[in-house]
């Protein structure tokens, strides 16, 4: 079913009489917000336990209401949706913790994963809170996590840092935040930007390891590990990448990191400059064997040239 008009009309106060016969209205206990984790992409890693709390729901609010349609389909459950995506969340967030106060439950879901992890929910979170309304949390599938946890990347300590910006003022944000940062690094991607976000990085923070995953849990699940000059030329060489993507980025204390001095690397600068290799082909093979960010490297082969 769809969002309907009538939504909160079995939640309403119900009538009765006191001792004196005076009719009157018994207050409704609060219901509870459910923050529901769905699969990512294999329909059977949902658990029996959100199963078992989207049955019982009496509104299961949604981003997109066709796709968890499906999904409810598939194990046989009948639900009353209403929309709750990016661009209506605020004024939705509303209507939800009114439903709440009247004492109906609702369940919180995404289209895949966690609900408000790069995904709405955040604000409708907020307000719930704020409203002094009880939630909790039936956890469950998370792409970030799964491509972490089959990175080969450290995992002792690592910074989710959602979908990687697109302006270059948020990028130099993110690069001001995460650049030095020394965990690994987890972050989404629209494939089609993929090749030209690790080619960023690069240029940015020097050649360190990362993994790339993309379909995680379906038929065509891939992981593409090596250091982000390899992967970037294997994937400029390859078909167009499809589907979600998610990328795992070391941290600043491995590759980030110099491995040579910078007397070294200038020395090996100039050789690479004597051999006729241009600044732009020297500055990436400079990065690749030092370890220093290939704009750094750029700007120590232009003052070699100067001198």
């Amino acid at each position: 079913m769809d969002e309907r008009d009538d939504l909160g009309n079995s939640a309403k106060n119900s009538v009765h009489r006191d001792k004196t016969g005076v009719m009157g209205t018994e207050a409704k206990t609060p219901g509870i917000l459910s923050i529901v984790a769905t699969p990512i992409g294999n329909l059977e890693d949902i658990s029996k336990r959100a199963l078992s709390v989207l049955a019982q729901a009496d509104i299961v609010a949604a981003e997109d209401t066709r796709r968890t349609g499906r999904l409810l389909q598939a194990y046989g459950l009948k639900k009353t949706l209403m929309s709750c995506y990016a661009h209506n969340e605020e004024k939705q967030s509303q209507r939800i913790v009114e439903l709440l106060s009247e004492g109906m439950s609702v369940a919180l879901v995404s289209d895949a994963g966690m609900p408000g992890i790069a995904d709405p929910g955040a604000r409708l979170v907020r307000q719930v809170i704020d409203a002094g309304i009880k939630l909790t949390v039936i956890p469950g599938p998370s792409a970030g996590i799964a491509a972490l946890a089959a990175s080969g990347l450290d995992t002792g300590m690592y910074a989710f840092s959602g979908f990687f910006p697109r302006t270059n003022k948020e990028k130099k944000a993110w690069l001001a935040h995460f650049g030095s940062f020394p965990g690994t690094i987890v972050l989404y991607e629209s494939p089609k930007r993929t090749s030209a976000t690790l080619g960023y990085l690069y240029e940015a923070l020097g050649d360190r390891h990362c993994c790339i995953a993309r379909e995680l849990t379906k038929l065509h699940e891939e992981f593409i590990r090596g250091s982000l000059l390899e992967v970037s030329k294997r994937l400029e060489e390859a078909q167009p990448l499809k589907g979600e993507v998610v990328v795992v980025l070391e941290g600043s204390r491995g590759a980030g990191a110099p491995s040579k001095p910078p007397e070294e690397a200038e020395a090996l600068g100039r050789a690479l400059l004597a051999g006729g290799m241009g600044k732009k082909e020297a500055s990436r093979e400079l990065a690749r064997v030092t370890g220093i960010s290939a704009k750094e490297c750029y700007t120590m082969l232009l003052n070699i040239k100067r001198t």
